[in-house]
């Protein structure tokens, strides 16, 4: 079976925004608290997807700006984790985090981000 490119796109998406979304829906306070740095820059994105979809719903964006957008999102969400793989684990807890310098990288690209897609 074969899906369309706009099917499979949507799909992708959706589960994207999922998996970026997942430990809100679980109520998962744990990571939140282990992880506040990455918590806090998945949470941007999350918000940052919720923002496209309505610039989409609404006309200010279309399919192929909202497309650009979500990637260059997601790209910095997969960053986040490469980086808090690639950092290890911390002595005191062991788990996994990214640094106050990679935190205000990836705060800075989003911030660009968020201004192409408006309010």
């Amino acid at each position: 079976m074969r899906l369309s490119i706009r099917t499979t796109s949507l799909l992708l998406l959706g589960l994207t925004a999922l998996a970026v979304a997942a430990p809100s829906f679980a109520g998962d306070t744990r990571f939140e608290h282990r992880h506040p740095r990455r918590d806090q820059v998945l949470d941007r994105v999350q918000t940052q997807n919720h923002r496209i979809t309505r610039q989409v719903r609404e006309g200010e964006l279309t399919h192929a700006q909202a497309h650009a957008l979500r990637t260059e999102d997601r790209s910095i969400a997969e960053q986040q984790r490469a980086d808090a793989r690639d950092n290890g684990a911390d002595s005191k807890n062991h788990f996994r985090y990214i640094t106050r310098q990679q935190q205000k990288q990836m705060n800075q690209e989003l911030n660009a981000n968020s201004k192409a897609i408006g309010h």
